[in-house]
């Protein structure tokens, strides 16, 4: 292992073992737990239907609170060390600041994969139990949850380099809601002036969308996609994960090269 290796590994360890200290995320998986809890619960009201209704909010919660947890952690990734002046200690040793940035949004990937992981083998268990499930859509919809919530954690990452962590939550989740919103939004652009409507369609190109990440409801090439039936291929799976990927990685790059130009006196 080369030294980069050892120094990236030992930032991101130290991150993922303060991150998951942190009460909130607790409190946040609890909830998370407790809505898929209220699923199976309303779905005894239900009739033959409590199987579909677990996994619709089981797989919301997860979403929701996964994206939580991405914005509340994210943000202070970068603000904490300026807060607590240990980015003076930690600036002097062979350590680079893009390395310092990297590290830490590896901490945090670490942190919300294990978090998600842990909900979702909570619903999967109680599919289980049940007896309807679980199967290979509920997986599927699982990878593309996580992947949503690496590209909120890189956004809130990103933000958290220049700003303060409450503007950094605000327009970490304003850019969450626009970028599950974009279909409609670019639908709505269709009725403004020629000027506005180039004006949306280039921020719309600019910023994530993050609809592919939840895709059942939706219809794709004619058909309607659900996690209760006919689900996305694979290659959609494998394609929506690498462009997550890839706007993860360009939105880390911007984070290290902001946090690396930043005068700390």
């Amino acid at each position: 292992m080369t030294a980069l290796a050892r120094r990236l590994r030992a930032l991101a360890w130290n991150t993922f073992r303060e991150a998951i200290r942190n009460k909130i995320l607790y409190a946040l998986v609890f909830f998370g737990i407790a809505m898929i809890g209220a699923a199976l619960a309303l779905g005894q009201l239900t009739l033959g239907q409590e199987g579909r209704l677990l996994r619709d909010l089981g797989l919301a919660g997860i979403s929701l609170f996964g994206v939580l947890i991405a914005v509340f952690v994210g943000v202070n990734l970068l603000y904490k060390e300026l807060d607590l002046r240990t980015i003076y200690v930690i600036v002097p040793k062979p350590l680079r600041r893009t390395e310092f940035v990297v590290g830490k949004f590896l901490g945090m990937g670490l942190t919300v994969t294990v978090l998600v992981g842990v909900m979702a083998l909570v619903l999967a268990s109680v599919e289980l139990v049940l007896g309807t499930g679980p199967n290979l859509a509920l997986f599927k919809s699982v990878l593309l949850a996580w992947g949503e919530i690496l590209v909120i954690t890189a956004i809130a990452l990103l933000f958290s380099s220049f700003s303060t962590p409450y503007l950094s939550g605000m327009f970490t989740l304003g850019i969450f809601i626009i970028g599950r919103s974009l279909p409609e939004l670019l639908q709505f652009a269709k009725k403004l002036d020629p000027l506005p409507r180039e004006l949306v369609r280039i921020s719309a190109a600019l910023l994530p969308n993050l609809n592919l990440f939840f895709v059942s409801g939706q219809v794709q090439d004619g058909q309607l996609v659900s996690v209760h039936g006919a689900y996305v291929p694979w290659t959609y799976v494998g394609w929506t994960l690498g462009y997550g990927a890839g706007y993860t990685a360009i939105l880390v790059f911007l984070a290290a090269l902001v946090f690396s130009r930043r005068d700390f006196m």
